[in-house]
């Protein structure tokens, strides 16, 4: 990458490590279970607030930046992300309903960011390269998910503290990152007036087939990962007797590390093989890890972890950069509609935690991101 394309594209990857930290709130989902003495249902509640913004803000604003610009849109997702995190270190961590009230505020900073991010990062990348960045960008958003993961631990572990300590830390990254991107120049892509993206233009794209496949996509892919991400340190704990506050916070992290390595070697790989093979081979990786979380092993569970983050690591990339390049004048539009679909994130792991429940076992959920997935497997296979 040449040294202007660094200079454009560094603040765009910040604000995608900033997208790593709303992410928090499938680890709080856990962490907050265990100290409000929460249902699995209940405690489904914290991502539920966390994710239902994107389903609220992603059209209005895919819609809104198509006028005012992505770089400013971006912006704004920083400070209403930086709000969210404010709130609890202000007023204080006791109180359940004001923590949701933070992670809604999170959350809608995490979509406003989702939807000026996404596009943007195709403004700052060599022609020909988007799919390969966007991977990339996600990568580094990965390192900031992995972080809501580790910096807990370490808190209990060797400080003598807990998961509040996310919170001042997030607030100091954000910060730097606001000041950052408004020192920096960025071409962007202008969208003709006569084109600006309305609400009718976004919804009359669910019309087409394709539009509506890879919409859907993310939706079942957002919703089986974020099933995936709070569940796990709760599998290891039910299953396998692992120490929630530690052990099985590693857990997740250890999808999260997978997950880093599949980005990390995605971009490189999508330099020999398109971006729709790559989504076969990461599909069907996916499929064999939750099915391996199955085998009432530890070492094979462990293994399948593994092996599902391997396999989730860059089916968002691939489905979004692959609609995108197919659709380029229709992206503010693109960027909505997918965005909103991180709902998914909302809706899909409440019924795995139904299922759960209804069943009174946790593997039973399990299917529910496996079915997902095969969805996601039929819409890869096809043209």
């Amino acid at each position: 990458m040449s040294t202007k394309n660094l200079y454009r594209s560094t603040p765009i990857f910040l604000a995608f490590l900033c997208m790593g930290f709303g992410d928090v709130v499938s680890p709080l989902s856990a962490l907050l279970k265990d100290e409000f003495a929460l249902s699995h249902t209940s405690s489904q509640l914290v991502t539920f607030v966390g994710l239902i913004m994107f389903g609220v803000l992603s059209v209005p604003m895919g819609i809104y930046q198509g006028r005012k610009g992505k770089k400013f849109v971006l912006q704004i997702g920083l400070v209403v992300a930086l709000l969210g995190l404010l709130i609890p270190t202000i007023f204080g961590f006791d109180v359940f309903a004001l923590l949701l009230v933070s992670v809604l505020f999170l959350g809608a900073g995490s979509a406003i960011l989702q939807v000026a991010g996404n596009p943007i990062m195709r403004d700052v990348s060599p022609e020909g390269k988007y799919s390969r960045n966007l991977a990339f960008g996600q990568f580094i958003k990965a390192i900031g998910t992995l972080s809501g993961m580790l910096i807990p631990v370490a808190a209990v572990k060797w400080w003598d503290m807990d998961w509040k300590l996310l919170f001042p830390i997030y607030s100091i990254g954000l910060f730097l990152t606001v000041f950052i991107l408004a020192l920096t120049k960025i071409n962007e892509s202008k969208t003709d007036e006569s084109q600006y993206p309305t609400m009718k233009s976004c919804l009359l794209l669910l019309k087409n087939k394709y539009v509506l496949s890879m919409v859907l996509g993310i939706f079942f892919y957002v919703g089986a990962e974020v099933s995936l991400f709070s569940k796990i340190p709760i599998y290891l704990q039910e299953i396998y007797d692992f120490d929630l506050k530690t052990w099985g916070l590693l857990g997740s992290a250890f999808v999260v590390t997978a997950i880093l390595i599949g980005r990390f070697s995605g971009a490189l790989v999508l330099n020999w093989i398109s971006a729709r093979q790559f989504l076969i081979i990461s599909t069907f990786t996916a499929l064999v890890g939750m099915v391996g979380l199955f085998i009432p092993v530890k070492a094979v569970a462990i293994a399948a972890i593994f092996i599902s983050g391997l396999g989730f690591a860059n089916i968002f990339p691939m489905i979004f950069s692959i609609a995108i390049e197919k659709m380029p004048e229709r992206s503010n539009e693109l960027s909505g509609l997918m965005i909103t679909a991180i709902i998914g994130g909302a809706f899909v792991p409440m019924l795995f935690s139904a299922v759960a429940d209804i069943t009174g076992s946790l593997m039973a959920g399990f299917i529910v991101p496996i079915l997902c997935f095969v969805y996601i497997g039929v819409i890869a296979l096809r043209k």
